[in-house]
């Protein structure tokens, strides 16, 4: 998709497209890359020049269920995912986020505990208080985890990689992010290995 565009009396072409697409078994994978318009003052002047963001795409098709990874920051993450429902479905609702149960979020933290560093709770029964957090030590008190799970469920988890140097945040619409530094391919491949299986549980597939 190209959009013209003037800016400072400049005109520019501005592109939206996905290139790169190849076919691997099970995989549909490609980039997308979309340009904008960024203002950059210069010695007192204001130049506009054209900024492109990519992003990672890969559709993967297991046990019934087609999903779609984006590797970007959320809100791009978002957009990208919306055209792509709107080009490929002619709806902004055919892709929807993908959702781990708050269940199936209990026993991935419970199943290595010692490697959680921060847990968030939501969907809370106590007046006024919409979050609740664990931090560090108070992550390994196992009564009060137990009182903030009868109050409310889990959203999001800062974890340790087990036999990694990996620091991971899950959330339970599945956004995954890396604080530590980690490729591509890497990164992509423990989506697929640790957190899509929990997509799949959670879906009863």
């Amino acid at each position: 998709m190209v959009e013209e565009r003037e800016e400072e009396g400049v005109k520019f072409e501005l592109i939206s497209e996905v290139r790169d697409l190849e076919l691997k078994k099970n995989k549909l994978e490609g980039v997308y890359s979309r340009d904008k318009i960024i203002l950059i003052p210069q010695r007192g002047k204001i130049t506009p020049v054209i900024k492109t963001t990519e992003a990672r795409i890969v559709f993967r098709r297991e046990r019934g269920m087609t999903l779609l990874t984006v590797v970007q920051e959320k809100h791009f993450a978002n957009a990208v995912a919306s055209l792509l429902s709107h080009q490929l479905f002619l709806s902004y609702r055919a892709i929807v986020e993908a959702r781990i149960s708050p269940e199936i979020m209990k026993a991935f933290h419970e199943r290595n505990p010692e490697n959680t560093k921060v847990i968030y709770f939501d969907d809370l029964d106590i007046p006024e208080v919409s979050k609740l957090a664990l931090y560090g030590d108070s992550v390994k008190n196992s009564a009060l985890y137990e009182e903030y799970l009868r109050h409310g469920k889990i959203w999001y988890i800062v974890y340790q990689v087990p036999n990694t140097p990996y620091v991971m945040g899950l959330t339970r619409n599945c956004v995954v992010t890396s604080f530590t530094r980690i490729n591509e391919l890497d990164f992509l491949d423990y989506i697929f290995r640790e957190i899509h299986p929990l997509i799949y549980e959670s879906a009863g597939k």
